[in-house]
């Protein structure tokens, strides 16, 4: 198993040096059971955040776990979708972290990256929508910041198509997911205008993992959040879309 501690370590160093920050902040969130806790276990290789089993999730306040000697912290948050009243207390967790700041007159963003977690096998996406358009979007609108990546790629079909001899997804297994990564792609452009990227992989059977590090590392910014775009960023998303602010507590 492929130690990833030190992957890219040097090239990750350089970067933030170069951004003038250090750590890189990263917020993982996504809904109950799309595998948030697991993806950091893959990461580390050992259970550092607990893992929910069935419908009981183990997120209920958030987390941060220290990554790639210290150059990325990860911030794993409580999932939506275990009822309005813990989805609200949740989304409040999220929407602070958010709006976090840091600087003599905080001008900086805390949060650099958000990396949301999405079930693969899912066919019910309406809460994962809701979470983008209505709690992270409103709070950090900045596509270049946004990170959406596929897990259990492997029970995308029910288990179907994956080939556990050679640890990796059929032929047939990998067009469907091609096809869920360009459905996604598609949604959140149409009812956001920010356009996404997203990759698969199976944090359980460690598939891809590289591939999901390397989105992370190819998207590290080139300078510091400033938070007093951020306002100026939502209203320039929201004429182009045509959309209404809409508060996700009314």
């Amino acid at each position: 198993m492929r130690d990833y501690s030190k992957y890219r370590f040097e090239e990750i160093r350089n970067r933030l040096e170069s951004a003038g920050f250090n750590p890189l902040d990263i917020m993982v969130t996504g809904v109950t059971g799309a595998g948030k806790s697991s993806t950091l276990n893959a990461f580390f290789e050992k259970q550092v955040a607990k893992v929910g089993e069935g419908v009981d999730p183990e997120t209920m306040s958030i987390d941060s776990y220290s990554f790639n000697g210290g150059g990325i912290r990860f911030w794993d948050t409580p999932g939506l979708g275990d009822g309005i009243e813990a989805d609200k207390r949740h989304t409040q967790k999220i929407v602070q972290l958010l709006n976090k700041t840091y600087g003599n007159n905080n001008e900086h963003g805390f949060i650099d990256l958000v990396l949301i977690i999405i079930d693969a096998g899912s066919k019910d996406l309406g809460t994962t929508y809701e979470l983008i358009n209505k709690i992270v979007i409103p709070t950090f609108p900045h596509s270049s910041r946004l990170l959406v990546a596929l897990n259990q790629c492997d029970m995308a079909l029910k288990g179907k198509g994956w080939d556990a001899s050679k640890n990796k997804p059929s032929d047939e297994l990998v067009r469907q997911l091609a096809h869920k990564v360009e459905s996604i792609s598609s949604r959140i452009r149409e009812t956001t205008n920010l356009n996404v990227s997203p990759i698969y992989y199976s944090a359980t059977h460690g598939y891809n993992i590289q591939a999901l590090l390397d989105l992370i590392i190819n998207h590290i910014p080139s300078s510091r959040r400033d938070s007093r775009k951020d306002t100026s960023s939502l209203d320039r998303m929201l004429k182009q879309t045509g959309a209404r602010t809409r508060r996700f507590f009314n």
